[in-house]
């Protein structure tokens, strides 16, 4: 017997204002990630390859890479999101010297600590308490009311005893 879907069209990510095609692969990236993380990962990096100055791309590789363990892979592209944010932010490249926005800030800025809590979370995962300790220290000075949600990776460090 064969099972009848009752949605046609799966639910898209609403990514923001992005060119309709880096879109369209972004959203295929997504639906294909279910079956087959491969191509998954290639229609993230032909995105990412054609417009590498669109954020949500580097979002959807570090973050699929993450949770398939990959997370030397994850790291390598949680790095390359955040430089092309703090860049597009107009910060400098090393986040240790970033310094706190009132308000916090939207789009690249935001993306940029947001990457950055990521990229704390990799470290955990990485059994690298130390870097994601610093990550977290630096959150807590440029984000005190934990609006890009490193209070859970923190927490998650205090359970592990890392901070």
């Amino acid at each position: 017997m064969q099972m009848l879907e009752l949605v046609s069209e799966p639910d898209t990510i609403n990514f923001g204002d992005l060119p309709e095609e880096i879109d369209a692969l972004l959203q295929q990236g997504v639906a294909a990630y279910r079956r087959d993380h491969a191509r998954a990962d290639r229609l993230f990096r032909q995105a990412l390859a054609a417009a590498p100055h669109e954020l949500p791309t580097y979002f959807c590789l570090y973050k699929i890479h993450t949770y398939q363990g990959h997370l030397d892979e994850a790291k390598a592209v949680a790095e390359l999101g955040l430089a092309e944010a703090a860049r597009q932010a107009g910060w400098p490249s090393d986040w240790r010297q970033w310094v706190p926005h009132d308000p916090l800030p939207d789009g690249a800025g935001r993306f940029a600590l947001y990457t950055l809590k990521a990229q704390a979370f990799i470290h955990l995962r990485k059994n690298d308490p130390e870097n994601a300790g610093e990550m977290l220290a630096a959150l807590r000075h440029l984000d005190p009311a934990g609006a890009v949600g490193w209070p859970v990776v923190a927490a998650l460090a205090d359970g592990l005893g890392a901070e």
